[in-house]
């Protein structure tokens, strides 16, 4: 193949997915792989070199006028680790150069729009607002984890949800549909708080954001708990996006993660974006998408090519 290419990646802690794609952003071939985040995945390396070897052996090899990572735990702590695993799946690509090395924030507001600038709140597992300009962040609020921060998150909203089923039971609470619904997800015995106590302090604290559609459901059915939780969520969403976004015109605000896909957290989260930013939020594509639409920005191509980017939702 004589025609340039970019090459993106997005690396998380469960899975890595890459794409080559030509300078109009039209997606030339992908490949995917296990989780390469360098602080909690078992082979950030191998896995970063199954997938760019998937994409890479896909197509004919071009000239790769640019490649973007973005990997996930690729911060400040983990940027060195992050772009040793990089190097090294690069070169075993047997591709000249290196790539550029970011992490997931900046992929993730690039997945939602061509523009240089804006804001991105992610919330899935964690969660994460940012204030991002020309392919970096500026600013960040939260992403602390689930012991010190991710207010609003997955996790957080579990562990609300948990408290409340707990307070349903032992009277601190409002009666509440969390109390069944939790048991039974978690697969223990209604109404025992020991059973809760044992069965929750096993498991990581990731682990638990799989409970948050219990309080979600719950919410949507009209249980008073879960309502409140779900609103709190958002709020909390809110404050962080609010702490971040630059001053000035309305600017893009771009929402990603599992959380704000669907449902009542991500319907408060796009009415309160609307209603307290004077902005209509943006639906975040695959952040691989994003990687290689920073990848397009750094080979000089137009915003054209990366909104065309974009509008492959495969």
């Amino acid at each position: 193949m004589e025609r340039d290419v970019v090459i993106g990646v997005d690396a998380g802690g469960t899975s890595t997915r890459c794409v080559v794609a030509d300078l109009d952003g039209r997606v030339l071939s992908r490949g995917s792989a296990g989780g390469a985040n360098p602080f909690s995945s078992a082979d950030p390396a191998g896995a970063l070199e199954a997938a760019l070897g998937q994409a890479v052996g896909g197509t004919e090899a071009g000239r790769v006028a640019a490649a973007v990572f973005g990997i996930a735990g690729a911060s400040a702590a983990g940027h060195a680790r992050a772009s040793e695993a990089a190097g090294r799946a690069w070169r075993a690509a047997g591709l000249p150069g290196a790539p550029r090395v970011t992490d997931d924030i900046a992929v993730a507001f690039a997945a939602g729009t061509h523009a240089p600038e804006g804001a991105v709140l992610i919330a899935g597992t964690g969660a994460v607002a940012a204030h991002v300009a020309d392919g970096g962040v500026r600013r960040r609020c939260d992403g602390y984890g689930w012991l010190l921060g991710d207010e609003g998150s997955a996790v957080w909203i579990a562990l609300a949800g948990l408290r409340a089923a707990l307070g349903g039971i032992d009277g601190r609470g409002g009666a509440t549909v969390l109390s069944a619904r939790m048991a039974e997800a978690l697969e223990i015995a209604p109404g025992d708080p020991q059973e809760f106590i044992r069965t929750v302090y096993a498991r990581p604290p990731a682990e638990l954001g799989g409970l948050a559609p219990e309080v979600t459901g719950a919410a949507q059915e009209g249980d008073a708990e879960a309502v409140r939780i779900c609103g709190e969520a958002a709020g909390r969403l809110l404050d962080a996006l609010g702490a971040v976004l630059p001053s000035g015109p309305p600017s893009p605000v771009v929402l990603s993660g599992a959380l704000l896909g669907g449902g009542p957290v991500a319907e408060r989260v796009r009415a309160g974006v609307g209603g307290r930013f004077g902005s209509a939020p943006l639906a975040a594509a695959d952040g691989v998408l994003g990687a290689a639409g920073l990848a397009l920005r750094a080979a000089g191509a137009p915003p054209e090519a990366h909104a065309r980017l974009l509008s492959d939702r495969r």
